[in-house]
């Protein structure tokens, strides 16, 4: 059995946790193309090193970082997102003016 530690948690079984994909640098979701957005979204560097990851633990919700091995699949250090991000980004979208002042003009 593998085991995942989770920072809140303590030492849980793999099966606990779902993958949510690397931690990377985003781009300005308001400004940047299509494509750079998929490429954030979809595509990893998948290249054998250590790489820092997102993970939930799906029965407490909890999301944290864990850092892996790609190649020997070792987990070195989990630890919560407040040590790497300290901003809070909203993705909540710009009303057009129209629609600001009730959609009446």
């Amino acid at each position: 059995m593998k085991v995942m530690p989770c920072p809140l948690n303590g030492p849980r079984n793999i099966n606990e946790f779902v993958y949510g994909g690397e931690v990377k640098a985003m781009p300005d979701h308001r400004n940047c193309s299509d494509k750079e957005w998929a490429e954030y979204v979809f595509y990893s560097d998948n290249t054998i090193k250590v790489v820092q990851e997102w993970w939930c633990h799906t029965a407490s919700g909890y999301w944290f970082i864990a850092e892996r091995h790609t190649a020997s699949d070792d987990i070195i250090k989990t630890y919560d997102p407040s040590e790497l991000f300290k901003d809070k980004i909203s993705f909540t979208a710009d009303a057009p003016a129209d629609k600001q002042q009730g959609g009446k003009q």
